[in-house]
């Protein structure tokens, strides 16, 4: 069974970038277990995180205050289809 973690933060104005940094800096290297990540940005300062997992996923931490606009959000899905 695959499970798929998200996790996305809205980052303080202009701080996008920011975000984003400390995500690839902080984040991704403490999830050496996950089948694969992706870090995507989008229009309005917003960074999402998507790990799949074989096995038990690792949580993500959540970034510095002064980074962000609101808290995070997170959701866990259970692979069901892949072609």
């Amino acid at each position: 069974m695959t499970l798929a973690q998200m996790w996305e933060a809205r980052a303080a104005d202009g701080r996008g970038g920011e975000l984003s940094a400390w995500v690839r800096e902080f984040v991704i290297p403490a999830l050496p277990g996950a089948a694969r990540v992706e870090l995507f940005s989008a229009p309005g300062d917003r960074v999402l995180l998507i790990t799949w997992w074989d096995g038990e996923p690792v949580p993500v931490a959540d970034p510095p205050a002064e980074l962000l606009a609101r808290p995070v959000h997170r959701w866990g899905f259970t692979s069901e289809y892949v072609e």
